[in-house]
């Protein structure tokens, strides 16, 4: 098993029955590149929702990449169904017209379903159509052949980054990122690289869920100590060398996956998930990293922290949804201010 992408299912039920959350695997596992699934300009859609992580990973990659004319995609809306849908709860919904407790407005990044061509309501019709039960997102969708490609991200952002100017990016050869280097001669390079996501994923994209959504408080307490162990070694990690880039000089596959998570920490995680122990901003070198990489061309239109607020708090006991942080300043505007960690 690969721990940078899956957890471990071993007794899952009885560790869920114990109030521990366990994310479930993944069960479509196809990839650009096979056969069934030429690399083609226009061919696939990304179905996503901006409050999940996982998804903004995805999101992310293809905005870095340069694939947003080349990829089409629909978004949903934060909160997924209640318990009087006539579909029934915690199901993805595509609902432009939907309203936001945050905002009282609809959020018009929210969309229809464009990309099957049957204008589904929720995400589980499109595995339906190919009699699978999942309910997952993000959905990587080839639209020519009418099939899910895969619904796990850290295998859909690693296509395509393998695929990029096959499917279409609009950006030069040497101005796109390679977030994960091929080649014998990357070999240190890639081996740093998952060393690095078997780190973040445990400790800190899965491990903010462990803390946030089990109801078991010593998994808590083991949660919480090993997310912000994760945060001391790469805060040391960055601060060791002035290095701007968790590997490096470049920006890679590995900051790609932390940064969804630490996006989230300071305006959402750190009270939603319990995660008080320290806002990304006490860390300084890791919160001129966030702003570094938010600074990246088309990261900061890959999501939205409304969609992350109101998703998360959404499905809290009363749904109520914070208007704050204000202090020191407004998200996601202070990621536009690295100073600020000089003033924590």
């Amino acid at each position: 098993m690969n721990t940078a992408v899956e957890e471990d299912q071993k007794d899952a039920a009885t560790r869920r029955a114990k109030g521990e959350f366990v994310r479930g695997v993944s069960a479509h596992r196809h990839a650009i590149g096979e056969d069934a699934f030429p690399p083609e300009p226009g061919r696939y859609h990304l179905f996503v929702a901006f409050n999940c992580p996982w998804c903004h990973r995805v999101t992310l990659a293809r905005s870095v990449l340069g694939l947003e004319s080349s990829i089409t995609m629909d978004v949903a809306f934060p909160n997924r169904t209640g318990e009087d849908d006539p579909a029934g709860p915690n199901l993805w919904e595509f609902a432009p017209d939907r309203i936001a407790r945050l905002t009282g407005a609809a959020l018009p990044e929210c969309t229809t379903e464009t990309g099957t061509g049957q204008g589904h309501r929720l995400a589980v019709e499109i595995y339906r159509a190919e009699g699978s039960d999942e309910k997952s997102l993000p959905i990587l969708y080839d639209k020519v052949a009418g099939r899910i490609v895969s619904n796990e991200s850290a295998e859909i952002i690693r296509m395509l980054d393998a695929h990029a100017a096959a499917l279409g990016s609009d950006m030069a050869e040497g101005d796109r990122p390679v977030l994960y280097p091929g080649g014998s001669e990357n070999a240190d390079l890639q081996a740093e690289i998952d060393a690095l996501n078997t780190r973040i994923y445990t400790a800190i994209n899965n491990g903010a869920y462990k803390a946030g959504f089990s109801a078991d408080q010593a998994v808590y307490n083991a949660a919480f100590t090993a997310y912000f162990d994760a945060l001391d070694g790469l805060e040391q990690l960055l601060a060791r060398d002035g290095r701007p880039y968790l590997t490096g000089s470049s920006f890679t596959e590995a900051d790609l996956r932390l940064f969804p998570t630490l996006y989230r920490h300071d305006p959402v995680y750190y009270v939603r998930m319990k995660l008080n122990g320290a806002r990304i901003l006490d860390y300084p070198h890791l919160w001129r990293w966030l702003c570094r990489v938010y600074a990246l061309p088309g990261v900061a239109m890959s999501n939205s922290l409304v969609h992350c607020k109101q998703g998360y708090f959404g499905r809290s006991w009363n749904g109520v949804v914070p208007q704050g942080p204000m202090r020191p300043m407004s998200y996601p505007e202070a990621y536009l201010h690295p100073d600020l960690a000089d003033r924590a």
